[in-house]
């Protein structure tokens, strides 16, 4: 058995608290806090996204889809296409991203 907490999970190699809490050959798990305010701009991957909201309050976009997105809600996105979150909510917007490589 492998246990990776939060404190001890690599950071993301960019400017926001993101934490890889799993690296596989085909998926990889990235705790990600937004705090209030924050944004991760809108980009794109060559790889499947699923965003599993875990707490908090904010805003998923893509090119042509703006939602509102709050706990227990699950956002799939496919490669290639733009996509951002923003935290619009007065704590914490935790996400659990799914990186799926196909």
């Amino acid at each position: 058995m492998k246990v990776k907490s939060l404190s001890t999970a690599d950071k993301v190699p960019f400017n926001l608290d993101g934490r890889k809490m799993y690296v596989g050959q085909n998926v990889e798990l990235i705790h990600l806090n937004l705090k209030p305010g924050e944004v991760l701009e809108k980009h794109s991957n060559p790889f499947d996204v699923v965003f599993y909201i875990l707490e908090g309050r904010g805003i998923v976009e893509t090119d042509d889809e703006r939602i509102s997105v709050e706990p227990d809600m699950c956002i799939e996105i496919e490669k290639d296409i733009n996509r951002g979150i923003s935290n619009t909510d007065d704590g914490v917007l935790r996400i659990l991203v799914v990186k799926i490589f196909r």
